[in-house]
């Protein structure tokens, strides 16, 4: 039988059709494998998490009980059973190794749950986690990437910035024995500084390489090392290298506050995860400093974040650079960082639509924590909602406990006030 013209062209499209619909025939078939692979764990919590979020926020108090008790878990049952927190409880793999970044910046939040909870054992947990930290420093001051077994172990800036913050705490808490583990740390990130005050000589290896807008967050251990120095010329080193780099990393800034070289993988559409890393950074460096144009650079980004958020606290977890959600899914560490600083900043200005935003994104993130079931899950903060989601997939993360406990104790005094 002849084919006419039109038969032709209708065949030659159903062809086209065919083939540009071939990869996305085979993403579905690989994610049903993947799926059909998941432990039963995974799965369940994958149809929970998809049948929606529970009505209810269990509030600030039965999460913060819940998931101090989870960052417990995760020290007591860390697969190298170190001192440190385990980086995650995956539904897949169980228990991660100890990850030292991350344990770092734990320290301060389980010093400040144990002095408003008069609870000796979050203090005795935060001692144990900073000296497991103080023996792994590196020579030169510095601290390695990754979790504690992870190769290569050198020493990287991003790290050694969210460490100086527990050993900033310590000195604080502890006394003089943690001085010089301190002064090394933060000595090692002035001296590592490039002049214009970019860091570039000790990047991740396990990041996507190139300058990060979000090592504010590296310049706010500095400063809180400057809070607890009692040198005031070893403060001021500090604080000033702190201010060289927010003064970098605003040049990174748009004009509608989106921020460029500020994700670990894409830069065209970051995480709120370091989108809410770079905003911390510079609200705690404004903070000390006083700075007029970190806080502008601040208020930019703020204003910008706080119009993204649904009224329900929705907030995709990645961004691009017209503020637009670029997936479906949310990132929790996110939200609570953005909520933290959000709180900051209308404290600093009274600007209400911050305090709301905040609120919400809260909410949401509260509602996502289930208070009983199996360990590992109870108390435990998803990377991502629903639990499939593209950041820390089918993971609860120690960082992301740590920031939602902080922001809920900053809702809570703002609330109180």
């Amino acid at each position: 039988m002849a084919f006419t013209g039109p038969a032709i062209a209708l065949a030659r499209d159903a062809a086209s059709n065919t083939v540009e619909m071939l990869p996305s025939l085979k993403q579905f078939a690989r994610e049903r494998l993947d799926h059909l692979n998941l432990p039963p764990a995974a799965k369940a919590e994958r149809r929970r998490d998809r049948a929606g979020l529970p009505p209810a926020d269990p509030g600030i108090e039965a999460v913060e009980t819940a998931v101090l008790d989870w960052l417990g878990q995760a020290q007591d049952f860390s697969a190298t059973r170190d001192g440190g927190a385990a980086r995650d409880f995956s539904l897949v793999r169980g228990w991660a190794s100890s990850y030292p970044e991350t344990s770092g910046y734990i320290v301060p939040t389980l010093i400040d749950a144990a002095a408003r909870r008069n609870d000796p054992v979050l203090l005795d947990r935060a001692r144990r986690m900073v000296d497991w930290l103080v023996g792994i420093q590196l020579p030169d001051g510095g601290f390695q990437g990754g979790t504690v077994d992870a190769e290569p172990v050198v020493p990287v800036t991003f790290n050694t910035g969210q460490i100086l913050m527990g050993l900033a705490a310590a000195r604080r808490q502890f006394g003089d024995a943690y001085q010089r583990p301190m002064d090394r740390a933060a000595g090692w990130l002035v001296d590592t500084m490039d002049p214009d005050g970019c860091w570039r000589k000790f990047p991740t290896p396990f990041a996507a390489p190139g300058e990060k807008a979000y090592e504010t967050h590296v310049a706010w251990g500095l400063i809180e090392a400057a809070r607890a120095s009692e040198d005031p010329r070893s403060a001021s080193r500090y604080a000033d290298a702190a201010l060289r780099n927010a003064r970098w990393a605003i040049t990174k800034q748009l004009p509608n506050g989106w921020f460029e070289s500020c994700c670990l993988s894409n830069p065209d559409a970051p995480l709120t995860h370091t989108i809410g890393y770079v905003l911390r950074g510079l609200t705690e460096i404004f903070l000390y400093t006083r700075d007029q144009d970190i806080l502008a650079a601040s208020l930019l980004t703020a204003d910008a974040l706080a119009a993204r958020v649904n009224g329900d606290g929705f907030l995709a977890g990645r961004l691009d650079r017209g503020w637009h959600g670029a997936v479906s899914w949310v990132c929790i560490t996110g939200s609570a960082q953005i909520a933290h600083s959000l709180l900051l900043l209308f404290d600093e200005t009274g600007k209400t639509s911050y305090r709301d935003a905040a609120f919400a994104l809260l909410r949401y993130a509260r509602r996502t924590v289930q208070l009983d079931g199996p360990q590992g899950i109870r108390g435990g903060v998803k990377g991502s909602f629903p639990v499939d989601g593209g950041y820390g997939t089918y993971e609860f993360l120690n960082w992301a406990a740590k920031f939602l406990i902080d922001a809920g104790h900053a809702e809570r005094l703002v609330r109180s006030a």
